[in-house]
């Protein structure tokens, strides 16, 4: 009997046990360990923060749900990891010993990294907010309520030195531009995007189809304006601070930014547990794996997500990273799962996930969405396109994926139509 543990219970983890369960013998054991009891949709926490959704929307206790599959769930923090050893240690006091470790922990959001940065509630004292969890979320409707009191005064959105999830960012700044203007408010409201991308549109992969001239045009149509290369330095109380630089990182102009409200991206770091293992990470606690989602360093040890290490697409003036989308992460997940129920068959790994990135993107009552096939150039596949029916279909993949969490049905054929409308095959379709 082998007893598998997977840290973390989100969009890589409750896949990656459902499919794990699906697929092994019932002697085998698995158990799923969280810092929390819920699964959050994070997709949906820009719709949190304006007030289009509520949490109960999209959360979900997972210990009953995991429970129901014959999967176990310890809700506790992971504090060591003793690779060698084959153990991990949990906040409170358990000591879980695994033949196969799942790494799915997702990010650390590293705001420390620029002075007066994120919510206030999540280190203390920050002036800028996140929608990087449904408590941060929360935390910005909560002070976009008052603001909405007395809507004078600029809004910040955008992305950090050393961010790589772009996408949310440009939904977050078109989602408040739409709630706004629904509100007959917008014209109280100025609002900037600051990013850390080389140009509008490069998302961290070196632009997709026409994303530059897309997104270019829609934030001028909403009158949105724009700093790239953007070295944010520190965060005041009111006041944004941001170098300019140019494509050779050389300083255009020092910015000092008003806001009443600012929604600034982190960049990401591994969390310290798995980044405090000897040889397993890089230098920013990211897992360091083979095409076979494997640690290079520890051959029971596989890693999928935000928390693995993929190289930037290219070099930029502003760090940037490569966003680590859902499709992919699904694909990492049943990569894993097929590998792992492999070896206890006394098969080779063989399977590898396909690192291409897609995403949906809300803009209030319309939205964009891209395709990068694979995600480092040159691509087989490569689109930007903007329609109504992106709206609609990130409200349809909400509804689906939290059934599909429900049900812990890990593949549903509705899926695999999807995909393949977009000219995309999983893994398990080959």
């Amino acid at each position: 009997m082998a007893h598998i543990v997977i840290l973390g219970a989100g969009i890589g983890g409750m896949p990656c046990a459902y499919e794990l369960r699906e697929m092994l013998p019932k002697e085998h054991k698995i158990t799923v360990v969280s810092a929390v009891d819920y699964f959050q949709f994070v997709p949906s926490n820009p719709w949190i923060a304006v007030g289009w959704r509520q949490r109960d929307e999209i959360v979900l206790k997972v210990g009953p749900l995991l429970e129901k599959k014959g999967i176990g769930f310890i809700p506790s923090a992971v504090t060591a990891i003793d690779a060698p050893g084959n153990q991990v240690t949990l906040a409170d006091g358990q000591v879980l010993v695994y033949d196969y470790l799942v790494i799915t922990t997702g990010p650390k959001l590293a705001f420390d990294e620029v002075p007066g940065a994120g919510p206030a509630a999540h280190g203390g004292g920050g002036h800028t907010h996140s929608v990087c969890s449904v408590d941060h979320a929360e935390a910005f409707w909560a002070d976009y309520q008052e603001f909405l009191k007395n809507p004078v005064g600029p809004i910040i959105v955008g992305a950090m030195p050393g961010a790589s999830c772009f996408g949310p960012a440009y939904e977050f700044a078109f989602i408040v531009d739409a709630d706004l203007r629904k509100r007959k408010l917008r014209h109280k409201v100025p609002m900037h995007y600051v990013t850390s991308e080389p140009y509008i549109g490069h998302l961290g992969l070196g632009g997709v189809g026409d994303s530059k001239s897309m997104l270019e045009s829609e934030l001028r149509n909403h009158d949105i304006k724009w700093i790239t290369n953007a070295k944010t330095t520190k965060v005041e109380a009111g006041k944004l601070f941001t170098t300019q630089l140019d494509e050779h990182g050389n300083v255009v102009k020092e910015h000092e930014l008003p806001f009443k409200l600012a929604m600034m991206l982190p960049a990401f770091k591994g969390v310290d547990p798995v980044a405090a293992v000897p040889h397993l990470c890089n230098p920013r606690g990211f897992v360091l794996i083979d095409e076979f989602q494997r640690s290079k360093a520890y051959k029971n040890i596989f890693s999928a997500g935000v928390c693995v290490a993929i190289p930037p697409v290219e070099v930029t003036p502003v760090p940037t990273g490569a966003p680590k989308t859902g499709y992919m992460i699904e694909t990492m997940t049943s990569a894993i799962a097929h590998n792992i129920a492999d070896e206890l068959a006394g098969k080779p790994a063989t399977a590898q996930g396909t690192w291409n990135a897609i995403c949906l993107a809300d803009m209030g009552d319309t939205g964009a969405a891209f395709v990068a096939l694979p995600q480092i150039p040159p691509r087989n596949v490569n689109w930007f396109k903007k329609g109504k029916w992106v709206h609609l279909a990130k409200v349809a993949f909400e509804k689906y994926f939290l059934s599909k969490m429900k049900s812990g049905n890990s593949e549903p054929i509705y899926e695999k139509y999807v995909l393949k409308a977009l000219g995309i095959v999983r893994l398990t379709d080959r």
